[in-house]
């Protein structure tokens, strides 16, 4: 049976990105190597969290061929309940959240205004401290059905994502401006015509 892309294919709506691994693979819990971000989704989103029942009902259906003709009663998915499984997360409460990742490098852009037909123009980030856990985007994904080691189940695929805004750094790193709001640079020389400064 093909799968059919387009009703596992799912496009955000603006989300946070937490655990994010998305310029270099990691492994975890010793699997192969992988691009990966969790992505939290705000319970008040029932557009997005519309769009991705529906993508994972599809890979049900498509995972029927994988699970010997039916849909097993303990079938995982990937969407979770971060008020239940991370109360202590100030970040994920009053969110829902999923685990995506890809053996192949998800597009990473940002948009940068529109072109003269309306589109939007993206441009390309490669400059890895821009795109971090506690950062904003809306992200493509695709659900697949996986029969894996006894489990059977949804997975999320990590396809692009678009930076649309920063967001305050988790995973305890603190940001710059936090760290130096109240300091004062007023009497700092200006270094800038300098050039053998740094040298």
């Amino acid at each position: 049976m093909a799968i059919d892309n387009q009703s596992t294919k799912v496009i955000t709506g603006t989300v946070r990105l937490s655990y994010t691994h998305v310029f270099e693979p990691q492994s975890i819990d010793g699997g192969d190597e992988k691009y990966s971000t969790a992505i939290l989704i705000p319970k008040s989103d029932k557009e997005t969290l519309r769009k991705i029942k529906a993508a994972v009902d599809a890979a049900k259906e498509l995972g029927k061929s994988k699970w010997g003709g039916k849909i097993p009663a303990n079938c995982k998915t990937p969407l979770r309940d971060g008020d239940e499984e991370r109360p202590d997360d100030e970040a994920y409460a009053g969110h829902y959240f999923l685990n995506a990742s890809s053996k192949n490098k998800p597009g990473i852009a940002k948009p940068i205004g529109k072109d003269g037909s309306g589109k939007t123009k993206f441009q390309e980030i490669t400059d890895t401290t821009e795109v971090y856990s506690g950062c904003y985007a809306k992200v493509s994904l695709n659900f697949y059905p996986f029969d894996a080691k006894g489990n059977r189940g949804v997975a999320a695929g990590l396809n692009n994502l678009v930076k649309v805004q920063d967001g305050d750094f988790l995973g305890g790193r603190s940001s710059l401006n936090d760290d130096f709001d109240g300091e004062d640079f007023d009497d700092i020389v200006d270094i800038s015509d300098d050039d053998d400064f740094m040298n």
